[in-house]
């Protein structure tokens, strides 16, 4: 067992050693509250304020997705009408003035031809005219020949003038007898003379 004079000499170096744990123990907790509390008031003036709202959640769009089944579908839309093809030409402006007239047809035989009936057939003389006439010639008379009886339908021209063409022409087209003017009529005026008999078979009615 030591005696209190070898245990004087490190008693009070134990002290100091002790107080400066205390001192360095002081001083981390002064630290940890420093650092805890955030740091001195002259820097948390110069940050700013935090948001208020900066937890609260955005709010929800109210826009449908592009697949979303609310959208309106594709096919029940009306597509707008296509607009009118430039192509298509307006229509040409009727004219309302009339057409004039057109001149009278000139018959296609110049000559002219009287026709005479040698027949007890009424008008046959004027059936066999519009006969001529619509076949082109030139009908300017029509009468009765009681001058004598002639046998059958007979186209007479005098000989040496321009009618024996068209005489001769009508007599092909409708099957009668051409010959020059005889005695009777030969002193007429001048034209194409037809003497149509019963024999003559009419084509206008």
């Amino acid at each position: 067992m030591s005696t209190p004079d070898q245990a004087g000499p490190g008693r009070p170096a134990r002290l100091a050693g002790l107080g400066l744990l205390a001192l360095a123990a002081i001083a981390l907790v002064i630290g940890l509250i420093s650092w805890i509390g955030g740091g001195s008031p002259d820097n948390n003036a110069g940050q700013p304020p935090a948001s208020s709202g900066s937890n609260t959640p955005p709010p929800a769009s109210t826009q449908p997705s592009p697949g979303s089944s609310s959208s309106p579908s594709s096919s029940s839309e009306t597509p707008p009408p296509a607009p009118p093809s430039s192509s298509v030409q307006p229509p040409a402006p009727t004219s309302s003035v009339a057409p004039p007239p057109q001149p009278p047809q000139q018959p296609a035989h110049t000559q002219p031809v009287r026709v005479l009936n040698n027949s007890f057939i009424e008008k046959l003389a004027d059936r066999a005219a519009a006969d001529f006439r619509n076949a082109g010639y030139n009908v300017t008379e029509v009468g009765n020949y009681p001058g004598g009886k002639i046998a059958v339908p007979t186209v007479y021209f005098r000989p040496g003038t321009d009618e024996e063409g068209d005489a001769r022409a009508l007599g092909k087209d409708f099957g009668m007898r051409v010959e020059p003017r005889f005695e009777g009529i030969k002193d007429a005026s001048p034209g194409i003379i037809v003497i149509v008999t019963k024999d003559y078979s009419p084509r206008s009615k």
